[in-house]
């Protein structure tokens, strides 16, 4: 199938108009597994995060996770699965809204830092083999239809459209494909939204590496888990394309500035 011919189908099956040869069609495209990484300490978003783990921080009353599942459940994606570590018992609570979620431990997380991510997927490694996300927990999702996809042609990460950024970016080529991942740019770049999509062929060649990393290459239970197809000698293996979002359609709350920020009810905790 051409991407053009893809794209109609995508459109007809959003619309509900789809028949049912061209939803079978489709179906070798539909994301199959969400893989949510939340395990993380959250330094930055103290003093909230001493006894709440970020992705179940409230914002505005839900939730961060909560706005990610939703999203995942819209798009009919069949597992869904949560890497916990700090305060790990605290995710039991997500269990009677969605019963059918699945956690995944990872308690090394609790003692180290943030950037440690790649160990959350690595305990994940044996769910890729199928499309799958792979997400940061920690965002509030507004526009679900946007952010996660029923059907995917090839693998792509979320990117927020900048002419500078000071933070983590993708350099794309001429067609839009990740060419580097680096901290900060001064050109024209996209700041990194943590939303990962892999096809199942994909999926499972990062799986593999991310193995590798992890157990062998110098240094490599320090890395980010993106680094592995975007940084390591193995990022000639994979071609990511960016998909354009604006910050109207998810938001990452880093900080407790910004937290408060966004939802003025934590001025109150904070003395203000």
């Amino acid at each position: 199938m051409t991407e053009k011919e893809f794209e109609r189908l995508r459109e007809l099956a959003e619309a509900g108009q789809a028949s049912a040869e061209e939803l079978k069609q489709l179906e070798p495209y539909r994301a199959k597994r969400a893989i949510l990484l939340a395990a993380g300490v959250g330094e930055q978003l103290k003093p909230i995060t001493i006894n709440t783990p970020k992705p179940l921080v409230k914002v505005n009353g839900v939730r961060m996770i909560d706005t990610l599942i939703d999203a995942c459940i819209k798009a009919e994606i069949e597992e869904i699965y949560v890497v916990r570590g700090h305060l790990s018992e605290q995710f039991d609570i997500l269990r009677y809204k969605y019963p059918r979620i699945r956690f995944i431990d990872n308690p090394a997380v609790c003692c180290c830092s943030d950037t440690d991510s790649i160990a959350s997927v690595w305990k994940a490694k044996e769910l890729l083999n199928e499309n799958v996300y792979i997400c940061d927990a920690d965002f509030v999702v507004y526009k679900p239809e946007v952010i996660i996809r029923k059907y995917n042609f090839r693998s792509n990460v979320l990117g927020i459209p900048s002419h500078s950024c000071k933070d983590w970016c993708f350099i794309p080529n001429d067609v839009g494909y990740v060419v580097e991942k680096r901290f900060g740019s001064d050109t024209y770049c996209y700041k990194m939204v943590g939303i990962f999509y892999w096809t199942k062929q994909d999926a499972m060649n990062l799986g593999y590496d991310i193995h590798r990393v992890f157990t062998s290459l110098p240094k490599g239970r320090s890395l980010c888990w993106e680094d592995v197809p975007t940084v390591t000698p193995y990022r000639g293996r994979y071609s990511i394309k960016i998909v354009p979002c604006v910050a109207s359609e998810i938001i990452e709350i880093d900080t407790w500035e910004e937290l408060k920020a966004i939802d003025p009810a934590y001025k109150k905790v904070g003395g203000e």
